[in-house]
């Protein structure tokens, strides 16, 4: 019976590893890879399904989302905008119009995330061609300096030369990935922080 229970109890802790997705091998980041979010990831106001269809209809609230969705923005001056928009609007339509806010933020902050995960993507994909092409570089210098024959000095120099160049650029562009990398948590915690300012006025 006790085996028959710790069996039972294995194959369900197994049960959640095996559910888990498969890391995307093109993915470089520490950081795991989300593909898009749900407006559940930051949003427990309103069901924003309808707001975030229609939006874009609504004038004043789709030029205040996307206003506070910049990043050129500072957040701190989200509130004042927030509060200017409440002032002038009924108590009754005042959750509709700033779940509207609220649905054109994410929109345009999810979809900026989503391009720059795509980026990421083909910026890693870019990575693994220069590295494969910088280990023919290698091997190829190896091989011309340990011929049996005279090396052919100017083959050498061309390849050693494309050879610095690549690695540098490789170096560069790896150095650079750490930015990169954080970018869609950026758009995250800036999208998580409106929606809390925008809650606190419903």
């Amino acid at each position: 019976m006790l085996r028959s229970t710790l069996a039972t109890l294995l194959v369900l802790a197994a049960v959640p590893a095996l559910a888990q997705p498969k890391p995307d091998p093109d993915w470089p980041c520490a950081q795991r890879k989300v593909s898009t979010l749900g407006p559940g990831a930051v949003w427990t106001g309103p069901d924003p399904t309808q707001a975030l269809a229609e939006w874009g209809n609504d004038t004043d609230a789709a030029l205040l989302a996307q206003k506070i969705a910049s990043r050129r923005l500072p957040l701190d001056e989200v509130d004042g905008l927030l509060d200017a928009f409440t002032a002038k609007l009924d108590k009754a339509e005042k959750d509709a119009r700033l779940t509207r806010v609220f649905a054109g933020v994410f929109e345009v902050l999810n979809g900026e995330r989503d391009k720059v995960v795509a980026g990421i993507g083909r910026y890693a994909r870019g990575q693994k061609v220069m590295a494969e092409r910088i280990r023919d570089e290698a091997g190829r210098i190896s091989e011309v300096k340990t011929a049996p024959d005279v090396p052919d000095t100017k083959e050498l120099a061309e390849i050693e030369s494309r050879f610095n160049w690549d690695k540098r650029i490789f170096q560069e562009r790896s150095q650079s990935l750490t930015y990169v990398c954080e970018v869609p948590t950026l758009l995250e915690q800036r999208l998580g922080a409106i929606a809390k300012k925008i809650q606190a006025r419903l």
